[in-house]
């Protein structure tokens, strides 16, 4: 700091009295530019202070002994034979406790401390004594704080950064765990060296605020996570599967044997038979005039029956069922005969039931053939067909024929 003092006193003594008169000026008025660059001019009794701008001052008030002629003092007192500061007291000199006798001259800010023969004006703490005044003391220019300081009149405080928090000196800084702090992280938070990171759980996507956590709809991503319907939820999906099928795992689905459970209502004199999606209850005696039931289930058209001379001698009852959308030429059933006659031909024929001509045989040797599938068919479908197997014995003159009636149910769906 640069400080310049100056005095302006005049002195009038008449007789035995002597009075001071203190006439004050304000240099920060009359000296043009007091002060310069970045100081500022601060007055006081007796001459001014060039202090920083941003300095404090706490001034002392205006005594009307200062602007006003003290009352004179009679220049006759009594002999004091010990030193300025102190009394006689019997043969020997004593301290004057100026701050208990109120005679100091300290401001009312300062405190007043007593010492040996005089007494010290003391400021208070943050502040520093220039002159008679107490000028605030600019701890930020020590450094003493890690990241941010803060002047303030008599103090200062310490501030960190983003991320951090004063430690418990109040100085340093330490890292603050946002995480335990009330992070605004909606599912999980990790805490780094100054500052965090949220991160979701799986199925979720962070926000682009970056806390948030928005569901993934992983059933718009791809049509083959399963194999019938994919159910979006929050943070995953699952997998269903349409009535009669159930869940194989996570994403396959498989039919439903109602025949097997007994979750079927077949009712007496009918046999259950499953299909992909459900099932059939059809009759256990599925022979119609003129043909009758013999053993295994068979139809058989007595020869005795004239109608039966242009019929096919038995029928035998086959069910199976097959999904939709199969690839074609696909194998589909094969036919086997269970009587073979020495000598005999054998030929395999679809007889009826193909009208579209969506089926197909082929003789794979002289007792079997297989049925295929020309094209692709969508269910749900059924188709009766009745696959004839023509025997001829040119040895004996004699021809016969067997169908076997197959009842194809074509599922709705490609599984």
């Amino acid at each position: 700091y640069v400080m310049y003092i100056c005095f302006d006193i005049q002195m009038t003594c008449k007789a035995k009295f002597c009075s001071l008169f203190y006439l004050d000026i304000n240099e920060c008025e009359t000296i043009q530019q007091a002060c310069q660059g970045e100081m500022k001019c601060f007055n006081h009794y007796g001459g001014y202070l060039c202090l920083p701008r941003s300095a404090s001052v706490i001034t002392a008030p205006e005594s009307s002994s200062q602007s006003e002629p003290s009352m004179p003092v009679e220049s006759n007192e009594a002999f004091n034979p010990c030193p300025v500061g102190y009394r006689a007291q019997g043969d020997t000199c004593v301290d004057i406790d100026e701050c208990e006798l109120d005679t100091h001259d300290c401001q009312p800010s300062q405190e007043c401390i007593n010492t040996v023969g005089t007494y010290t004006c003391q400021c208070p703490d943050g502040y520093s004594k220039i002159g008679i005044e107490c000028v605030d003391i600019d701890e930020c220019r020590y450094r003493y704080c890690q990241h941010r300081c803060v002047n303030v009149p008599g103090s200062f405080s310490c501030e960190c950064e983003p991320g951090f928090q004063l430690a418990g000196n109040n100085r340093s800084c330490v890292d603050a765990n946002e995480c335990e702090m009330g992070a605004p992280c909606q599912q999980r938070c990790y805490n780094s060296f100054g500052t965090f990171l949220c991160r979701c759980d799986q199925g979720y996507d962070l926000g682009p605020d970056g806390y948030s956590c928005n569901d993934i709809d992983e059933c718009s991503y791809s049509s083959f996570l399963c194999q019938f319907q994919c159910v979006n939820e929050p943070g995953r999906f699952s997998c269903v599967c349409p009535e009669g099928y159930e869940l194989v795992g996570t994403r396959l689905c498989q039919d439903v044997n109602e025949c097997e459970t007994g979750v079927h209502q077949c009712g007496e004199g009918q046999v259950c038979v499953n299909i992909h999606g459900g099932h059939k209850c059809v009759s256990s005696n599925r022979c119609q005039e003129p043909y009758i039931q013999v053993p295994e289930n068979r139809c058989a058209c007595p020869v005795v029956k004239p109608e039966c001379r242009d019929l096919p001698f038995s029928i035998v009852h086959r069910y199976m069922s097959i999904t939709s959308e199969r690839s074609v030429p696909s194998d589909v059933f094969q036919i086997q005969a269970t009587s073979v006659y020495p000598g005999s031909y054998n030929s395999f024929r679809i007889r009826s039931g193909d009208e579209n001509e969506e089926f197909y045989i082929r003789q794979i040797n002289n007792i079997s053939a297989m049925l295929v599938l020309a094209r692709a068919v969508t269910g749900p479908k059924e188709y009766v067909l009745d696959l004839e197997m023509v025997s001829v014995n040119p040895l004996m003159n004699y021809q016969t024929s067997s169908v076997l009636r197959l009842s194809i149910y074509v599922g709705p769906h490609a599984f």
